[in-house]
């Protein structure tokens, strides 16, 4: 892989790395220089994705919901690659439909989604902060949703818990500048993104994937439906020393759905 070194000397962790977006920050991290440690529960996937996407990216498996894993997670990539810069927490699922609205969802739904939505992204945070504070200061990217950001009656919980993804990037940066750690912490929210999540999405509000992206078209200013790259990029920039001067914020990537 060849490219112009933006995250040059940088180690990272991505969770979600097998497929979608969680592959897509992979790959472009890894062009640009940075060692990346993909982790996801599919391991087949996972080994796979680290072959195709060549030196510099190596997998290991990983049940987000597990503290134990991610302390053993991120202690193996401190000792084997060195330390800790970035880590972009994209592993996650997705629930949609009218039985999930607020006064149908099931408690067993609401618990599933939010395991692996928040307390994935809580644990990755918690136990990524102490690494990177010893590697000398990094950045944190959440991957939200723009369902984090308005409402969502049909996917209640799944609304909910990119919400509160939002919320904990901001206090995760909060409680890092304080501390004077370098550490920086933002949230991206993509909006419709051509992934296996986002057919999943697509099939939610028709009969089939490409009758629902142009149900979705219809709903968005710029009448594309995105593409993983599309994050990825902005995953670069907030991973990079480029962004040194960012952090709890929020980023849409939505082709101007959020900007009414």
């Amino acid at each position: 892989m060849s490219g112009t070194g933006r995250a040059e000397g940088k180690i990272a962790m991505v969770t979600g790395g097998a497929s979608g977006i969680g592959k897509a920050c992979a790959l472009r991290l890894a062009e640009q220089g940075a060692r990346v440690r993909i982790l996801d529960r599919n391991a087949e996937a996972g080994a796979k994705a680290a072959e195709e996407l060549g030196a510099g990216v190596s997998f290991a498996a990983l049940e987000v919901q597990d503290e134990d894993a991610w302390r053993a997670a991120v202690a193996a990539v401190v000792a084997e690659l060195g330390g800790l810069h970035i880590l972009v927490n994209a592993a996650g699922i997705y629930m949609r439909g009218p039985e999930h609205n607020p006064e149908t969802a099931t408690l067993e739904d609401w618990r599933a989604i939010h395991g692996v939505n928040v307390e994935g992204v809580f644990l990755g945070c918690k136990h990524a902060i102490p690494a990177m504070r010893d590697s000398g200061g990094g950045s944190i990217i959440n991957i939200s949703s723009v369902a984090g950001l308005r409402a969502s009656a049909h996917a209640a919980a799944y609304g909910a818990s990119k919400g509160g993804v939002r919320q904990f990037s901001k206090s995760v940066a909060h409680h890092c500048a304080r501390r004077g750690y370098g550490i920086r912490c933002n949230s991206i929210h993509p909006g419709s993104i051509d992934t296996p999540m986002g057919q999943h999405a697509m099939l939610g509000v028709a009969a089939t994937v490409e009758e629902g992206r142009e149900r979705y078209r219809k709903g968005i200013p710029l009448k594309e439906i995105g593409e993983p790259d599309d994050i990825a990029y902005a995953v670069l920039y907030l991973a990079s020393d480029e962004s040194k001067y960012v952090t709890g914020q929020e980023l849409a990537v939505d082709g101007g759905v959020m900007m009414a």
